[in-house]
């Protein structure tokens, strides 16, 4: 089908300039109201095949069933409403740059319908979060929707009338889509909707995720342009790149400490500033006449490195290059002191994770230096000539493994017993406490991102998991939970693993670059019995890179989205997921009003740790903070976790996946 250059002129714009259609618009199906209710249904229908091509008999009789009665509606409209004759339906819409397809978008004046047909008499959970998504998503990311409002509906077509409202999703029959229509007000805004800018391929630009956002660096040298990660995230890019050319300039040498909130942005941060090009000016030729590389991106998280190497290489090599790991880095240049970082930037992604003294000898006991990973940075910058910038990048409460519960006082520890010394250290406010007396050195609010990104439009999914594990909500945890779900950030809980895969299920089975997996805590002993493998020998044979980046279509069954094999908090950290399968184990469970490791795995070298009790915590607040969309609780039917269930699930009745 042709769309709108076919069926109608080209329409005024507010400004009085006419505005066509752009051909490369992603729709089956756009049209005025008064187009759509008179052409022929074959023709709707038709059209929808040529755009979807090779669709199923199933779809084809959906559309089939669906399209005449929706005509039906929109006549009705044209009755009730002098104005929708210049109301807009699209059928289809495919949202640029992604593969989601709203079933019907109506614009309507200045405010925007959004239906989702299913086939059914009753609506599931899964039917209205997937509506709420949508209605989030344009609101969040469609350049025509920011200031407008976006109304969503689940449509069944085997019921009749108004049905009822969920979470602000309308749920209705099919017959009732013009009285919802008359009940919405669409014309108290400023502007009719323009289909041509509706449908633009430049009007959507969702949120990419970090792996989206590390190809885009890789291909392009920068990230796509989104307004909202932008405003988070620039000041500390603007700030850092300011202190790097001071160093460049002055023959100094710096130490960046900047903090984050769980999904923050973090690590595209480090990412950015290692491979974005504002930096080549920097560049320093150390003699053979081709400048290095101004600065390196080291993790010492492993499944992230293998993550991002292994999506990097599909996208067409160069991966390990674009990413290395802490581990190997320390080795190279322990190894030998006349070694010299080519680089001048050495950004230490998780830096709060860095490890002790302790732990530094267990892993590299070749080295016998006695030193932790921050010293041994600092000792491997001071052989870089002239100038050097080490960037830590700290997240808050997530120190998981055993020797790194050091936390951030180790890269004061590590400045102040310098050899070379001269160290200047520029840190967040949030480390005033361990920096803010420091000789050379200043606290620095740019430096401190407190903007949630990963959870789209939702803003204190942090605070909300504190509060859970903390125990520390003054009013409550129910007024948290409510605004998540005003939000579209879904908290579901269940003791049915079965019920709880069948939801991701449905709420992704039309979104196959959607990734939603199963995790859990590496240290419950009782999970395997239900079917969560979270065992060592089991986890341990995930291969990172496929179960985050492979889809449906891997005949091995290596994708997170078969829910077959489990990660835990080791896998998780510093990676996301559209939705997560968190099981809920014994070893941190509420008992008596509070929450206890008790009955949790042991410790292969308790003496090494310092406080279980806090590592078993700062697991849970990862694997709670992975999920972009929602986070689904599987909490097994066993009475020593009845407590954790009520605790966790009489926050909000909406959490129960039965709708």
């Amino acid at each position: 089908m042709s769309g709108w250059g076919e069926l109608l002129p080209w329409r005024p714009m507010d400004d009085g300039t006419r505005y066509p259609i752009p051909e490369e618009a992603g729709h089956g199906w756009a049209s005025s109201f008064p187009e759509f209710r008179s052409t022929p249904a074959l023709r709707i229908r038709g059209s929808l095949q040529d755009f979807l091509k090779n669709v199923s008999s199933e779809q084809v009789r959906a559309w089939d069933l669906s399209i005449p009665p929706l005509q039906r509606e929109v006549g009705e409209v044209l009755l009730d409403d002098s104005s929708a004759t210049d109301y807009t339906a699209i059928l289809e819409y495919e949202l640029p740059l992604e593969f989601r397809r709203p079933d019907v978008v109506l614009l309507m004046g200045g405010a925007v319908l959004v239906l989702e047909l299913k086939g059914r008499r009753h609506a599931n959970r899964a039917d209205i979060d997937q509506a709420a998504g949508y209605v989030r998503d344009l609101k969040a990311y469609h350049r025509e929707c920011a200031d407008r409002p976006v109304h969503g509906a689940v449509v069944l077509t085997d019921a009749s009338g108004y049905v009822g409202s969920d979470a602000g999703i309308h749920v209705l029959g099919i017959d009732a889509v013009d009285s919802l229509a008359h009940e919405l007000n669409v014309h108290d805004v400023r502007a009719i909707l323009i289909p041509g800018r509706f449908l633009a391929s430049d009007a959507y630009r969702p949120l990419p995720s970090l792996i989206e956002s590390a190809r885009a660096l890789f291909e392009n040298g920068d990230l796509p342009h989104i307004h909202r990660a932008a405003a988070a995230t620039d000041p500390a890019l603007h700030r850092i790149s300011e202190i790097i050319h001071e160093a460049a300039r002055t023959q100094s040498r710096r130490l960046i400490l900047l903090t984050g909130v769980p999904g923050s942005g973090k690590t595209l941060v480090g990412l950015q500033v290692a491979h974005a090009r504002w930096l080549d000016d920097v560049a320093v030729d150390r003699g053979d006449g081709k400048p290095s590389a101004p600065a390196v991106f080291l993790s010492g998280n492993g499944p992230l490195v293998q993550v991002l190497q292994y999506e990097l290489k599909s996208a067409g090599g160069g991966g390990k290059a674009f990413v290395r790991g802490v581990k190997e880095y320390v080795n190279t240049y322990s190894r030998s002191h006349h070694l010299v970082p080519p680089e001048h930037v050495l950004i230490f992604d998780e830096a709060q994770r860095a490890f002790d003294a302790a732990m530094v000898a267990e892993k590299h006991p070749e080295h016998g230096e006695g030193l932790s990973e921050p010293e041994h940075f600092i000792e491997f910058a001071e052989r870089v000539p002239g100038w050097c910038v080490v960037i830590g990048l700290i997240g808050t409460g997530q120190e998981i493994h055993t020797g790194e519960e050091g936390g951030s006082i180790q890269w004061r520890r590590a400045v102040e017993r310098s050899r070379a010394g001269g160290w200047y250290t520029h840190a967040s406010p949030g480390l005033r406490g361990e920096f803010g007396d420091l000789d050379r050195s200043s606290i620095e609010p740019a430096l401190s991102l407190d903007e949630e990104l990963r959870y789209h439009v939702a803003d204190d999914n942090h605070v909300h998991v504190a509060h859970l594990l903390e125990g520390s909500a003054p009013g409550g945890l129910l007024p948290l939970a409510q605004a998540l779900e005003r939000q579209a950030y879904h908290l579901r809980i269940t003791r049915d693993l079965a019920e709880a895969g069948d939801y991701l299920r449905q709420r992704y089975r039309d979104d196959p670059t959607a990734r939603f997996g199963l995790i859990a805590s590496s240290k419950d002993r009782v999970l395997p019995r239900f079917g969560v493998n979270n065992d060592f020998q089991s986890t341990k044979r995930v291969h990172f890179g496929p179960w985050y980046g492979e889809g449906d279509g891997d005949y091995l069954g290596r994708s997170c989205r078969a829910l077959r094999e489990c990660v835990t908090e080791f896998g998780a950290q510093g990676l996301e997921l559209d939705a997560t399968l968190l099981a809920w184990g014994t070893d941190f469970i509420r008992e008596r009003g509070r929450w206890t490791n008790e009955y949790a795995r042991g410790y292969q070298k308790r003496w090494m740790v310092k406080d279980p009790f806090r590592l078993r915590l700062n697991a849970y607040r990862v694997l709670l903070t992975r999920a972009r969309d929602a986070t689904v609780v599987f909490v097994p039917p066993l009475p020593v976790l009845d407590e954790t269930y009520e605790y966790s699930g009489r926050q909000d009745s909406a959490c129960s996946l039965r709708s």
